[in-house]
């Protein structure tokens, strides 16, 4: 194993990747092995906020015994942790032993957050990963780090991946004072998909079953302790119903995409949307399904782009959408009229996206050609997701640039923030063209993959260093080449939609008009204003 100094500040980088400007609003998909086309373990991340993402990479690094870290507290603050002997490379939210996660905030009992606790769920996925070889370990580290340090965040599903496995750990604190955090932990079984999405998902606990399940020694003593649990009532004992905040609200904006990912994976269930739109006796969904086909990593790039198409609460579809078909509803999520309170559809792909990724794990290959963090900056609908391999060692400027209060093309943030904003001017139009150099450019990237990673192979033979070189080369120049393609994808956005006008392929400009479905709309609302009057 190669033993490199670090070089990189952790603080810096846990403020960049974790800033205090995220959101709540996170999605989560799981994929087994037995699941996939290619026997990868896949798990995806939307990290759902408003700020500019930096894509960092951490070298692996040996260090003192004496040794300490200081992590910003997101506060201005910062947390100082005993370092370990030896640290992992990571890329993003994956290192060198093809160990991935993500995360959803859950939210759960307000009064269980910990404001003694040290640790932030941001500092124990960037630990987690510069610590753990297996996912299995990974939670083990988590678990053992808020022991310790305590644990400051509000209640967090996490997913974590390695080439073998995936596991969903879901964990809140003790409350104010309290010790290290209450959680469980449950492996997915092999051959199935799993989702969560900002809403407490692990019910009941199969605590006999030691291989797949693991939890705090409290996780129901505590409940059963603070009330949220009576043994004598005759129901079994459930995690999301002790701990976590299930409300209409909550089930309308987070359940459904849970009920619409399993939907795709597999229509033969047929699950009802009874659940998510709060009907009383309603079945919750199950924590794990089997897809009806296997995935490939297009498949799972799909499920990321979701917005409830073809179903009844489809968001391109009825006057909400606009003019011109538009999934997204601005914020708030809520609103009310007349004392009647309303909510919009909370789609899996959503505007406020900074980043999200979906990592490719494979036990078949070395691990630095096996594991893959396919990378997308902004909307993920309107986003192009490029590959890192977990073995790269340099990230391009553009994906580690940018200032949210500042526009730059020098940013790849901007770049695609651009390109999906504008399209809201006359949606149903630019999306074609948006989608054609999107899937055009993913292709290649997927279809290349198989002769890079041959030539990483015989390299990884001879040269260790030379094929960290050859995968960092062909990421980066591949990324940047996606982002110059942006660059002109916006100003051919920009010349062939002005002043409302679509020009023809000869640059003729041509009123389109609006589509009949909105124009009903319109004439429904005020039916004399635009009548013409006959002769």
């Amino acid at each position: 194993m190669r033993k490199i100094a670090m070089i990189i500040v952790f603080c810096s980088l846990s403020s960049i990747l974790f800033s205090q400007h995220l959101s709540d609003n996170c999605t989560s998909i799981l994929v087994t092995k037995g699941a996939s086309q290619d026997g990868s373990v896949m798990i995806t991340y939307a990290c759902d906020a408003e700020f500019i993402p930096h894509l960092k990479y951490i070298s692996a690094a040996d260090h003192e015994e004496n040794e300490y870290i200081e992590l910003d507290d997101w506060n201005g603050g910062t947390v100082k942790i005993k370092q370990v002997s030896h640290t992992y490379a990571v890329v993003g939210l994956i290192n060198e032993h093809q160990v991935a996660i993500g995360e959803t905030t859950t939210g759960g009992r307000k009064e269980l957050q910990n404001p003694d606790g040290l640790l932030h769920y941001g500092m124990l996925m960037q630990l987690m990963l510069q610590r753990a070889k297996t996912a299995k370990e990974g939670v083990l580290v988590i678990v053992d780090l808020v022991e310790e340090y305590g644990y400051s965040s509000t209640m967090e599903a996490f997913s974590i991946s390695d080439p073998k496995e995936a596991w969903i750990l879901e964990m809140i604190g003790p409350g104010p004072g309290g010790k290290g955090a209450i959680w469980v932990a449950l492996r997915v079984p092999d051959g199935y998909v799993s989702c969560h999405a900002n809403l407490s998902r692990i019910s009941e606990i199969p605590f006999k079953d030691k291989k797949n399940c693991m939890h705090s020694k409290d996780v129901k003593s505590f409940a059963i302790e603070k009330g949220y649990y009576d043994p004598n009532s005759g129901e079994p004992f459930r995690f999301n119903e002790a701990y976590g905040d299930i409300n209409p609200f909550g089930l309308r904006v987070c359940a459904t995409r849970v009920w619409s990912i399993f939907n795709r994976c597999a229509p033969s269930l047929n699950l009802s949307s009874d659940y998510h739109r709060a009907v009383d006796g309603a079945e919750p969904y199950p924590l794990w399904i089997k897809p009806d086909k296997k995935l490939s990593v297009q498949d799972v790039i799909s499920l990321t782009r979701d917005h409830y198409e073809s179903t009844e609460f489809d968001m391109t579809k009825g006057i909400d959408a606009g003019d011109f078909g538009s999934p997204y509803r601005w914020r708030p999520l809520t609103w009310e009229v007349d004392s009647v309170k309303y909510s919009w559809e909370r789609p899996v792909a959503t505007q406020q996206t900074a980043y999200s990724f979906i990592s490719q794990s494979r036990s078949w290959l070395p691990n630095p050609i096996g594991g893959v963090y396919w990378y997308g900056i902004d909307d993920a609908y309107t986003t192009c997701f490029v590959p890192f391999y977990c073995s790269v060692t340099d990230i391009p400027e553009a994906f580690n640039s940018g200032d949210l209060q500042k526009f730059s093309l020098d940013s790849a943030w901007w770049v695609f923030n651009f390109v999906s904003n504008f399209a809201n001017l006359k949606y149903s139009y630019m999306i074609k063209d948006i989608q054609a150099v999107q899937s055009e450019l993913e292709e290649i990237a997927i279809t290349s993959q198989p002769a890079i990673e041959k030539a990483a192979l015989e390299l990884y033979k001879t040269d260790l260093q030379l094929m960290e070189y050859y995968l960092t080369n062909y990421c980066n120049s591949h990324a940047e080449n996606v982002v110059d393609r942006w660059i002109e994808l916006g100003e051919y956005l920009i010349t062939k939609y002005n002043d409302g006008y679509v020009k023809d392929k000869n640059g003729k400009p041509k009123g389109v008009g609006y589509p009949e479905s909105w124009l009903r709309e319109v004439i429904k609302s005020r039916p004399e204003q635009f009548k013409l009057k006959q002769f």
